[in-house]
């Protein structure tokens, strides 16, 4: 049977003549075998790997959980062709889910040729990931030996908040035209700027009727009010420890985050000028002062790094960075917990300054296992788990109810209707002109 490959080299390696065995050929100490040689001249043949070169290119930025690209360009400037495994080290949370490894590539470079590298990513948290280095590790013709190196090659890639309440925003810009007059006659509801005159329709509020118009008409006349624009909106992001605790598969504060974002995209459609801040002990994240074009894009950048910390949130300095950074009146949307005793001991000793300049709305996010524990029967364990359930329920409604009492408008929902549930919650706000 005929020998190929690399078992027919070997094979012609161990009829080599002793002579060529000799330790001076080689330049080594001593050879004890034909293999030897060969993994000697394995080494000397393969590309050597401290000359390479690389350039990166490719996405900067992409949304968490999104696809995304990475190019690497390899220049191999040696004078041997370069057969190799390269790693591209990206931290193992931006592999895309199923591959075991989509960084590693096997690569053939002729001699002072070029080749290009695309690695696909699917970062699974936010923030800014970083790969280092690359290693790449040379291999010989025979496969026996490599030469290896990591060269110092930095790249990033900025993971932005995935903002999946966005596809609520069409619907909502499209009650936002209603309540402003622009698509709807009937949604026209009562605020603070008068509008227009139009006809009356049934249904109409009475006292809307504009009575001297009435009277030069041959019809009657109804007033119609829009609601006011270039309101200031303060989004507060409490970022202290309850924002860790995990609601299914991700911790509060994402699902908080996206609920901020979806109001501050409405509100900026809406003609209104929005901030936000993040706070617990300190001052985490700000955005100030940015156009409607350019917030977005601000906040997704801004919120990208944000994480939650695990100190217990000092409520009167929030409440003094909060009267401090804005000193208007606004809207002010808390997203903070529910839970009785960050509440009752952190903010409700600090709420009077806070409504006395400011229209106060806090929205907290809900578990849901809280109504299935409630729903529970069957077994005593079940049994228990629905009175811990109904307790827990309890509890929140009566924190809800101790705000709403003190003028304070409370949004509280599962993180799959939150965004949804506050971004009502600002649309109620502006028909009713309280704003």
């Amino acid at each position: 049977m005929a020998l190929t490959g690399r078992t027919a080299l070997l094979a012609a390696l161990g009829s080599l003549p002793v002579a060529l065995l000799e330790p001076s050929w080689l330049g080594v100490a001593a050879v004890n075998s034909p293999l030897d040689v060969a993994m000697m001249c394995d080494y000397a043949l393969a590309a050597p790997v401290r000359k390479l070169r690389f350039t990166r290119s490719g996405d900067t930025h992409v949304r968490q959980g999104e696809m995304a690209e990475t190019s690497l360009q390899l220049t191999n400037t040696s004078s041997r062709p370069l057969r190799a495994l390269l790693r591209d080290a990206w931290p193992p949370s931006n592999a895309v889910p199923g591959t075991t490894d989509a960084a590693r590539h096997r690569v053939e470079v002729p001699a002072g040729g070029t080749r290009e590298l695309h690695t696909q990513l699917r970062p699974t948290r936010r923030g800014e990931a970083v790969a280092h280095s690359v290693t790449v590790r040379s291999y010989g013709p025979l496969g026996l030996v490599s030469r290896q190196a990591t060269h110092r090659v930095p790249g990033s890639l900025r993971v932005l908040p995935p903002f999946h309440s966005r596809r609520l925003l069409a619907a909502k810009t499209a009650r936002l035209r209603e309540l402003d007059g622009r698509t709807s006659a009937l949604g026209r509801g009562e605020g603070t700027e008068f509008d227009s005159l139009r006809r009356y329709v049934p249904g109409d509020d009475t006292r809307s009727i504009d009575w001297r118009a009435t009277a030069r008409r041959s019809e009657v006349a109804v007033r119609t009010w829009r609601p006011e624009r270039d309101r200031r909106v303060l989004i507060v992001l409490d970022t202290g420890r309850t924002s860790a605790g995990r609601v299914g598969d991700a911790p509060r504060l994402d699902a908080a985050m996206d609920a901020a974002l979806l109001l501050s995209a409405l509100a900026s459609r809406a003609g209104d000028r929005v901030d936000l801040l993040a706070f617990d002990r300190e001052l985490r994240a700000q955005v100030r002062g940015k156009a409607a074009p350019q917030l977005l894009p601000a906040l997704v950048d801004g919120l990208a790094s944000l994480e939650p910390q695990l100190v217990e949130t000092d409520a009167r300095g929030l409440a003094a960075e909060i009267l401090r950074s804005t000193p208007r009146r606004a809207l002010v949307v808390l997203l903070t917990t529910l839970d009785t005793t960050p509440v009752e001991e952190g903010l409700l000793p600090v709420l009077g300054r806070l409504t006395d300049r400011h229209t106060l709305l806090v929205a907290s996010v809900a578990d849901p296992r809280l109504a299935e524990m409630a729903a529970a029967r069957g077994t005593v364990e079940k049994v228990y788990q629905a009175a811990a359930g109904h307790k827990a329920q309890a509890e929140r409604d009566r924190t809800a109810g101790l705000l709403r009492r003190r003028g304070v408008t409370v949004v509280d929902a599962p993180p799959a209707d939150l965004a949804s549930a506050l971004a009502d919650a600002y649309l109620s706000a502006k028909a009713a002109g309280k704003l």
